[in-house]
């Protein structure tokens, strides 16, 4: 058991994370081996089935839980009162879908085989989901686990909220929401889906970067064309989509759509301090990333970059032939995804208005566009002086070698703004994956220590909320 200062209760509950943690990752795995990929239409059954089994593990551990259908994917709930009416009532937040598997030749196993790996670090699990979120949100689920075979009860009220839909735009979450917002009241939130700053420092986010995402069509001629017999002739959609996007940033690395820097806040040089003090971020990153060198905006360094700079990148382009072996073709269209991630103040909306007029005012004669909108999610940012945040922090410092730091994302978690807009409670984002978990990626991994760590962590952080007087 780490060294931690415990009290009569919770000593026990420590002592029996360990001694069943290698059950707990055979709960995990078994989690994992279900391909729940939300955004793909061929995999509705296996998101319900990973629905319907996380279901089934919150039942046997004796919470009340339901599976509630949706438009899309199901949502799920569970609930424990066993601490009383008066005690502090805390919203868990997690997701149960993945992201696609692709490009598949590129993992080193099945990346749903869930397997057991040696790292530099120890073990690790090696599967889609298993740092985003599966692994993560078991580390609420085990300490929860614990708690309640030790005790028969909970140091506080509890309400788990697990989504189907978080890769694949939370179709169904905002409905939902509005739906339950009573029985989903709390008095503050934990979402566990972020990082920590490395392996022996744990981390709270308190900054969230917003999105925009579209998906941009030029359409040119009717069909496909030979290009000897037309090229030159004739507009080819894909050089006329790369010549636009060439022009999205300029020689410095600023984003070129008008007004798209009109609401930037800049951050304080506090703050700025704060991060750099941290430690190399830019070793940091080209060793999980694998890149050689850093870029970026030019006259900020890599956290202002990530933590508070918005950005605009191209995510996925098609056109022509991109099948193995030549063809000379001319394709009838290009496309190309583009996200931009916004920081604190910009509006979605409008940013999202400005990047569609950037690419409609420079339509090639004779070409047509296409739009698809992905979705808009607000930056976020919460107060950092919240107790519940203050005692989160206090609790992790117990388990790990170093103290928790604050620290800000490059990512987005849309969720995070609605409990703030639909439930009014804010959010302590807490995580234990780390920056080479390569999440999105093949190969994504979620070491075994962190796992270990994050459910001690979570089981403090239960018994430091019962004695919160707020």
């Amino acid at each position: 058991m780490s060294d931690v200062v415990t009290s009569k209760k919770l000593e026990p509950v420590l002592r029996h994370i360990d001694a069943g943690l290698d059950s707990a990752i055979e709960r995990l795995q078994t989690f994992l081996k279900i391909p729940s990929i939300s955004t793909n239409p061929e995999f509705k059954s296996e998101v319900r089935r990973c629905a319907q089994h996380i279901t089934d593990e919150l039942q046997s551990i004796g919470l009340d839980t339901k599976l509630h259908d949706t438009i899309g994917h199901p949502m799920v709930v569970a609930t424990d009162d066993s601490a009383g009416p008066d005690a502090p009532r805390i919203l868990y937040y997690g997701h149960y879908d993945v992201q696609p598997v692709e490009p598949i030749n590129e993992w080193n196993s099945p990346p749903f085989d869930a397997e057991l790996v040696d790292g530099p670090n120890g073990k690790r699990v090696v599967s889609r989901g298993a740092a985003d979120d599966k692994g993560q949100l078991m580390t609420f689920v085990e300490a929860i686990r614990a708690w309640k075979e030790v005790h028969a009860s909970l140091p506080v009220r509890i309400v788990i909220l697990l989504e189907g839909e978080e890769e694949s735009g939370s179709e169904s979450l905002v409905p939902f929401l509005e739906e339950h917002k009573e029985s989903l009241q709390a008095d503050t939130c934990i979402v566990c889906d972020t990082s920590m700053w490395d392996k022996d420092t744990p981390a709270i986010t308190s900054r969230l970067r917003g999105m925009v995402y579209i998906e941009a069509t030029l359409h040119g001629p009717t069909h496909d064309l030979h290009s000897g017999g037309y090229g030159g002739a004739l507009v080819n959609p894909a050089n006329a989509l790369t010549e636009i996007l060439g022009q999205l940033h300029d020689s410095e690395g600023r984003v070129q759509i008008e007004g798209f820097y009109d609401d930037v806040q800049e951050v304080s040089s506090e703050q700025i301090a704060q991060w750099n003090a941290l430690g190399d971020a830019d070793a940091a990153l080209l060793e999980s990333s694998g890149a050689k060198a850093t870029f970026g905006e030019k006259g900020y360094r890599t956290l202002e970059r990530l933590w508070s700079r918005p950005t605009c990148d191209i995510n996925g382009l098609r056109a022509g032939y991109i099948g193995e072996g030549a063809k000379t073709v001319i394709g009838a269209t290009a496309m190309a995804k583009i996200s931009c991630r916004l920081v604190a103040n910009q509006q979605p909306e409008k940013i999202h208005d400005a990047l569609v007029s950037f690419l409609r005012e420079q339509t090639p004669v004779g070409c047509s566009w296409e739009f698809k909108n992905f979705g808009v999610a607000p930056a976020i940012a919460v107060p950092t002086e919240s107790p519940w945040l203050s005692a989160a922090s206090d609790a992790m410092t117990q388990i790990f070698p170093n103290p928790t730091v604050l620290i800000g994302t490059g990512g987005s978690i849309p969720v995070v703004g609605e409990f703030q807009k639909i439930l009014g409670v804010d959010a302590v984002m807490i995580g234990f994956s780390l920056d080479d978990d390569l999440i999105h990626a093949p190969n994504e991994k979620f070491e075994i220590s962190c796992f270990h760590r994050g459910i001690l962590s979570q089981a403090v952080i239960l018994e430091a909320y019962a004695n919160l007087h707020v």
